[in-house]
């Protein structure tokens, strides 16, 4: 999913919301592979005040390169007079474990070995940034949850957390995401993970280590979020041109804003994170873990969306109990659920 970051473009009213926050485990962090992240430490940013209640927690889960500051990346849904109001509730949004945003990650040190952990980061999975949240959770002595919501690989860690703390999620909204990464998907970041394995820097221990082929990856990333519509409308030009395409040039500058701002550890690391989402492993199957959701689920998907399709959807709307579809028409495929505003906006309007 691509990610505009526009600090500039938050009201004056909302600046004051920007701090960002740490929370740091004092014990090591069990991941399920069975390896320690030895104290880790969980970024996280926090919006409007807990009620008296404790009944008005929205909890946000950010996509692949995201921050835990979704003013920033989701502002027409995030902020006062929008449908997730910090004036209404308290917000929550944290940086997840092995992000490049506040969270530990492979350019921190190892305290095991006082050096930076570059290639020696243990891989995650999709379980293990869901126990990270929990233990956030509990710092911050939140028993439930009004509204759990995440889009893309946000949307598969959201769905875990539905299963993993059943009794604790009263409202789940699942955006553009799967039950299950599909081989489909799992090719593309593959494909991304070559570019990244064909840069010679990749071998190296340096903060750069992988950076020309970030770039490479990312542009391959924006074909799966994109479609072939999405790109005739915005990149299209006159027929007499033989080379300096618009859409060469976008690829390149999709490749480097994000170099400038991420780094390939992290990235190549999500990718797999990514990969590792099934709700059926280690448990009697995929239908039977969603059975297990008893939150009140919206579903949203995007008609053009090839890397998570429509009928991705359509399974859990048909396997979550209690749960409606609502499809989103669209040109701009994955990324539609950013760019369709307006048609999140009025189903989210509804449903927090």
């Amino acid at each position: 999913m691509s990610v505009q970051f526009s600090p500039a473009q938050e009201s004056k009213s909302m600046q004051k919301y920007t701090e960002i926050k740490y929370y740091y485990l004092n014990e090591d962090f069990i991941l399920e592979s069975g390896t320690k992240l030895t104290q880790p430490r969980i970024a996280y940013h926090t919006f409007g005040q807990l009620n008296e209640a404790k009944d008005n927690v929205v909890w946000i889960i950010h996509a692949l390169t995201g921050n835990s500051n979704p003013t920033e990346w989701w502002s027409d849904m995030v902020g006062e007079n929008c449908p997730i109001d910090p004036n209404k509730h308290f917000i929550v949004c944290a940086n997840a474990l092995g992000s490049h945003y506040g969270s530990t990650c492979a350019l921190d040190i190892n305290p095991l070995t006082g050096t930076q952990y570059y290639h020696d980061f243990p891989n995650l999975t999709v379980r293990d940034l869901v126990g990270g949240f929990i233990k956030l959770r509990s710092h911050l002595g939140i028993d439930q949850i009004h509204t759990l919501v995440g889009a893309s690989i946000g949307g598969h860690q959201a769905m875990e957390w539905a299963i993993m703390e059943s009794d604790r999620i009263k409202n789940l909204v699942l955006i553009a995401t799967s039950a299950y990464h599909s081989p489909w998907a799992v090719a593309f970041n593959e494909s991304q993970r070559m570019a990244i394995e064909s840069d010679k820097s990749w071998s190296e221990n340096t903060k750069q280590s992988g950076i020309e082929g970030l770039k490479a990856a990312r542009a391959i990333a924006m074909l799966s979020y994109r479609t072939y519509e999405g790109f005739n409308l915005s990149q299209s030009e006159e027929s007499s041109k033989v080379d300096h395409f618009k859409a060469s040039s976008y690829q390149r500058y999709q490749g480097l804003k994000l170099a400038n701002r991420y780094n390939a550890y992290s990235y190549y690391l999500f990718t797999k994170i990514g990969d590792s989402h099934d709700v059926g492993r280690g448990r009697a199957s995929r239908e039977s873990a969603l059975s297990q959701i008893k939150a009140k689920s919206v579903i949203i998907g995007i008609t053009s969306d090839i890397l998570y399709p429509l009928e991705d959807q359509r399974y859990l709307n048909q396997h979550i109990k209690n749960s409606v579809l609502y499809e989103i028409e669209s040109k701009y495929g994955h990324d539609g659920f950013l760019v369709e505003k307006e048609s999140v906006n009025i189903i989210l309007s509804q449903t927090i």
